[in-house]
């Protein structure tokens, strides 16, 4: 139950990492300053441990970045157009630090950049707590919002969400690690395989990010993953939507009923030979190819664009405003739970 100092963020608070493993030796290392996951262990093909998140070195660079690694994103993941949302005939203004017109990831004031608290710490396990404010943020009502990171000797690192409010709120909370199996250092990720259980994906309006508010098939374009394939064999394929992104940012609809806790996606690294199982109750999940981390220093390392994927499950962008979208909304006095389970095997 490694706890270690990460430095002082720009208003002099300590923050601090804390490292959680399982019997097989798969470790994990968090930090309270956006309770986000720095590194994740894990053996690989021959026994030798790759990191297999990106992230940084010290608090300063997370505190200073916008591309949110490993963070616990929260009141709402991904992107609100307009950075406005009615609920219960009452209109929130939200920060509109996107493109200085639509909210991402709940803003600049948002949760993934304030430490939280730890409010249990065991061998496997951790638990992080921290107030959303509706004055701070914009959301409705103030709300508590907890995650806990499990690894289980089946080497499954279990992210569970909870959540209360006193209004009637949104709750859409993911967590934004990059992944990258052959280790977070190996560079382009092009070769590594991916299937994502979704005969649907949500097609956007423009580089912008918003989506047009309906799905379409995937069949017949270079968003079907419905077949496990290398992340990169259709990256480069003259489609207006990879345009808009220089590569994938769109949510997959997932072949699923509500609520239900089923497989998402599979990432594999012929290479390393890790394999991962993304499980989830989330009706969507978000793939993003690290289309712009270019530059980005951490871990003793420069990051290339296209050296991770981002595999964020969550409801559909802007779901609270297309009546079409499952509602991230949640009635005051109402709990929110949600869990997503990363699997490995070798």
């Amino acid at each position: 139950m490694n706890k270690k100092f990460f430095g002082k963020t720009s208003k002099g608070e300590d923050t601090y990492t804390y490292e959680i493993s399982n019997n097989n030796g798969m470790r994990m290392v968090l930090t309270d300053f956006g309770a986000s996951v720095v590194s994740i262990f894990i053996k690989d093909k021959n026994g030798v441990e790759r990191d297999v998140v990106l992230g940084y070195d010290d608090v300063s660079v997370y505190e200073r970045e916008t591309a949110y690694f490993g963070a616990t994103v929260g009141r709402n993941a991904n992107r609100i157009s307009g950075a406005s949302i009615e609920v219960e005939g009452k209109t929130y203004k939200l920060d509109a630090n996107d493109y200085f017109e639509n909210n991402l990831h709940s803003g600049q004031h948002a949760v993934s950049g304030r430490i939280w608290s730890v409010k249990n710490h065991e061998a496997n396990k951790i638990t992080f707590t921290i107030v959303s404010l509706e004055e701070l943020e914009g959301f409705p009502g103030d709300a508590t919002l907890e995650v806990t990171f499990e690894l289980t000797d089946n080497n499954e690192e279990i992210i569970s969400y909870y959540g209360m409010c006193d209004k009637t709120t949104v709750y859409n909370l993911t967590n934004h690690a990059y992944w990258n199996l052959n280790g977070h250092d190996s560079g382009v990720n092009h070769s590594q395989e991916l299937q994502i259980f979704a005969s649907h994906y949500t097609p956007v309006s423009s580089s912008k990010s918003i989506p047009k508010g309906f799905n379409e098939p995937v069949e017949g374009t270079p968003f079907d993953f419905r077949q496990a394939k290398p992340i990169g064999q259709d990256i480069k394929a003259e489609h207006e939507q990879l345009g808009f992104a220089n590569g994938y940012d769109h949510n997959f609809a997932l072949d699923k009923e509500a609520g239900e806790m089923t497989t998402a996606a599979i990432a594999y690294a012929p290479e390393s030979g890790i394999r991962m199982e993304v499980i989830t109750d989330c009706p969507g999940i978000q793939l993003y190819t690290a289309n712009f981390i270019h530059g980005h220093k951490g871990k003793g390392v420069e990051y290339v664009d296209q050296g991770a994927y981002c595999l964020e499950t969550q409801f559909y962008p802007n779901a609270m405003n297309v009546e079409a979208f499952q509602s991230p909304l949640v009635q005051g006095g109402t709990p929110y739970t949600s869990k997503t389970i990363y699997k490995f095997t070798v």
